[in-house]
Order: structure tokens, then sequence, then C-alpha cells
């Protein structure tokens, strides 16, 4: 896999990294799924939270103390919150609270409940830097579109969660803000570029967050953290709206083609719920569309079709991830499920080429003038068998050359769409290994990760979540037994276009069958 070394060149370093050996994948049952009676009410499912404010058994306000409590123990251990609107996140509890007790109605589905929102999606009067120092002081004066979806909602907003400069890596640290750590082992990436959302949720600090997923931004981060992630459909529209976004830089209206946001929670459920509330059309088009993703039609495991692609000599995966889609197959054969163990939808090594073809070449709109000019100079000048040809040849191609890299897409495409006709959804690994060892002090070039005891290189963490990227699929990541450190495990649900629903659904049943993963050993309350 080539290296995208060139993306991240503006990161700066942050904290130290260390080093784990490869550990194997622990099989246990899964517990019954009931919370405990002493749990406080800011670590249930976002449903119950929500039945709470609805039912009066709870106002917001004390909710999002809780919460403010909670963060105030927690996050000084993870840097998961990075700017915290305390006061702002009062008034608008106390708005919601007023609103019920007056007219005995909701604001929205989600009433009053307190959440992050990813420091990368504009916040109207709240600083959003996107973890870059020229953006430190960046208050914008507009939510961007999947914000002022949540605040139409009811929801009340805590503050913003961290992650790496620009989103340009796949790890979570900035020199705004430092380090985000991972719940479970403080070595170890909470994974990028949602790094901070995803630790946010596995420790409770809030139930729901939205995510932002180009080159496995949203998923990677879930699979480390050890929590459920949900990107979205994209075709010719995004299904979730993604203008004010960054980057692209602030003030811009459009994004690149391939960025999708989806929901991150604790559970299927809590995702189906938020999905609910930003599946929907930009506000330009809101007048004649509306987002209406079809319902699952099967409701039992054993009536689906499941394709398993387990591992490829392109990406290959560690003992423990083997394992666990092993028992993938095992349990969907027992339900009585059709599962194809050899499918091979596409071929790997050209979706991620063109993968990083579309992406190296969308990631161009904003460079400087001068910035690109000097690109194409290099870009002329360089070698097709040169380590860096692929990077700058995409960067600057010609609009006929990405014309013709978008037709290779569309094939893509009808290829993935071909192979659904005889297939529900396919299951794969998330990532090779789990969490990895945290390398934002290493320069990028000197990065890498070991599977199985092979130094890989770094950026085949995401070659398994990049088969949905170019072609806009929905993909689900849900944890799934861990490794015999602690660490969370997680496979990969892929579905058809629009078939958000379907997987979320095969999701949770499978889920029912596999081992459970382990909680992050962080403060209860």
């Amino acid at each position: 896999m080539i290296p995208r070394r060139a993306l991240l060149a503006s990161c700066t370093a942050v904290a130290a990294a260390t080093t784990a050996g490869p550990a194997a994948a622990r099989t246990r049952p899964r517990p019954p799924t009931q919370k405990p009676a002493h749990m406080p009410l800011h670590l249930a499912p976002a449903r119950d939270q929500l039945a709470a404010l609805r039912s009066g058994r709870i106002g917001s306000r004390e909710l999002l103390e809780q919460y403010l409590r909670h963060i105030a123990r927690t996050n000084p251990g993870l840097n998961a919150v990075v700017t915290l609107d305390a006061r702002g996140a009062r008034a608008a509890a106390d708005r919601a609270d007023r609103h019920l007790a007056r007219t005995g109605r909701t604001l929205g589905p989600l009433h009053g409940l307190p959440m992050t929102v990813k420091d990368a999606l504009e916040t109207k009067g709240l600083r959003t830097t996107c973890g870059s120092p020229d953006l430190a002081d960046h208050v914008p004066d507009t939510d961007a579109d999947v914000v002022a979806l949540l605040r139409a909602a009811g929801a009340v907003l805590i503050g913003k969660t961290n992650v790496p400069v620009l989103c340009q890596d796949i790890q979570t640290g900035n020199p705004v803000f430092g380090r985000t750590l991972n719940p479970y082992a403080g070595d170890r990436t909470a994974g990028g570029s949602s790094g901070g959302p995803a630790a946010a949720v596995a420790a409770g600090l809030t139930a729901l967050e939205v995510g932002s997923d180009l080159g496995g931004s949203l998923r990677l981060p879930a699979a480390y953290c050890g929590v459920w992630a949900l990107r979205t459909s994209r075709g010719a529209s995004p299904v979730v709206p993604t203008r004010g976004h960054i980057p692209r830089p602030p003030g811009w209206l459009t994004s690149s083609d391939m960025l999708a946001l989806g929901p991150i929670a604790r559970s299927a459920g809590d995702l189906g719920l938020l999905l609910d509330v930003i599946a929907a059309p930009a506000p330009a088009d809101g007048a004649a569309w509306t987002v209406s993703l079809p319902a699952p039609d099967r409701t039992e495991l054993g009536a689906y079709r499941i394709g398993v692609w387990a591992d490829d000599p392109r990406c290959r995966v560690d003992a423990a991830t083997r394992d666990l889609l092993g028992q993938v197959v095992a349990v969907a054969t027992k339900a009585g499920a059709t599962v194809d163990g050899t499918t091979r939808p596409v071929d790997f090594a050209a979706s991620d080429t063109l993968f990083q073809r579309l992406m190296y070449a969308t990631s161009a709109a904003s460079a400087t003038d001068e910035a690109f000019a000097a690109e194409v100079k290099a870009a002329d000048g360089v070698s097709a068998d040169d380590p860096g040809a692929l990077y700058l040849r995409s960067r600057t191609m010609r609009h006929r050359d990405w014309a013709r890299a978008d037709e290779e897409r569309q094939r893509l495409r009808a290829a993935w769409a071909a192979y659904f006709e005889d297939h529900d959804v396919l299951v794969t690994p998330a990532a090779p290994t789990a969490a990895v060892p945290d390398q934002t002090s290493v320069p990028v070039p000197q990065r890498y990760i070991t599977v199985d005891g092979e130094r890989r290189p770094y950026f085949d963490q995401t070659a398994w979540v990049n088969l949905a990227g170019p072609v806009g699929l929905p993909a689900l990541v849900l944890p799934a037994g861990r490794t015999d450190e602690g660490l969370p495990l997680s496979v990969q649900v892929i579905g058809p276009y629009l078939a958000e629903r379907t997987v979320l659904a095969v999701g949770e049943m499978l889920a029912r069958l596999l081992p459970a993963a382990p909680l992050p050993p962080v403060p209860a309350g």
C-alpha cells in the first residue's frame, strides 16, 4: 500500500509512542444486555435518557450536570472533550425544561439530550479549530448543516471533541489541544480523525456523536475505541449534509466528493436514533426532497445472504482478527444464514488505488495557488516508479483524467451493485489489528504497524474501511470481542447503497451472537 505521508506533513508531534506485541482474541459469551440498577443515567443508552427526559423523570439541566461532573472527573485522563461550553449548555438545557413544562411537548427527537460535536463541524458562537493553530480563534457565525439538524431536534451541545490537524491523520493529536488517549490503554491510539468523538462516546462523556469519514476517519476510531459507527451512503448527494465540515476551509459551500458523515454510539439502537435525525437533505433541497431510507425486509439473521471477506493478501490481518471473522462465519451459519466465505466483490488493490487517486485529487481543492503550482512542477518531473508519483500526479491531474477516474468509480459502483444482487451484506475486518501504539511523535515516513510480528505500512490500518469509500456505500463498524490485552476488536458490515437500516439490523443481530466487547476502564461517574 503506497504511504499517504504527504497528507500528514502539517501534523505537529505532541506525544510519545510506545510499542506492544500481537495478541489473540478472547472468546466469551455475550452477557445479557441489561443496565445495572445503579448505573447513572448519563451512562445509559441514549434511548433511555430521552425516555426519562420526555416523561419528566429527569430534567435536561439535571442530566447535563451529571455529564459535566463525569467530564470533569474523566476527561483529564483522556483529552477527548477539548472545548467545553458549560454556560451555553446550561442555558439550552434550561430552555428545554421550560418548554416542556409550559407546552407539554418536546423540542424534538433529541429533546434536552446533552451531546458533544466533533471539532471539525462548525458551531455557531463556539470555537471550531479542527486542531489547526491557524484556526485556534475561529468562532463560526453559522452552524454546519448537520449541527443545525441536531439543534433543531432539541440536542443540548456541551462542547467539541478533539481531532488531528485538519483531520489529516489516522490518530488524534494536534498543537492546539494535544493528544487524545485511547480509553482502554493510554499508549494506544484512539484513531483519527474522529478519535475525540469515539473516545468520548466510549468513556460516557456523551451518548451520541457525529463523525466524518473520507478515509476511514469515522470507522477506524470506532473500532479502536470499542464503539459503534456508521458511515452513511453518498451518491450524487450525501445522505447526511456535509456543508460546514472543515476541511474545506471555513466558509466553503462544498466538500470532498467522498466525504460522508455518520453517527457514533454505544449500540445499534442509538445509531439508528441519531441516523433518523441527521439523514436529511441539504437546506437548499429541503423544499422538495426528503430522505427516506428503506427498512430491512428480513427480521431474522437466518434469512440473510452474508458474504465474509476475512483476509486478503493486499492487507493481511492478525490472528485475533481472523479468529473473530471465523466466529462471524460460525454464528451466521448456525443461525441459518447463507454464508459465502470465499466472496470477493471487487479487486482489493484496484479499488484501493482508485480511492487514493480520488482522495488526493479532491484534497487539492483548497491548496494555495503557490503550493499547487509547486506541486504541478514537481509532478511534471517525477518518474512513474517514484514513491511520491501517485500522490503528486493525482493531486494535479487534469480534469479529463479526473473524469476518467470518476468513470472508473462508477464502474466500481456497478460491480458492487451486481454483487449485492446475490448478497445482502458483506462482513470484513474493520482493521488489521486492535488499536495500535500511538505514534504522534514519530515522523510520518517512519511510522509503521505490526501485524503478527511483521512490520507493515502505517496506512494499512485503513485499507479495509476504504473499500466502501470511493463507491459511497453504507458501512457499519461494530465491536465484538477483545484481545488478551483487553483491547476491543471490531468487524465491518458493508451494504448496498442506501441500505443503512439493513446494515444496522444485521450488525445488531450478529452482535447478539458474537463475544461481548470489553468496557473501558474509566470512572463510572
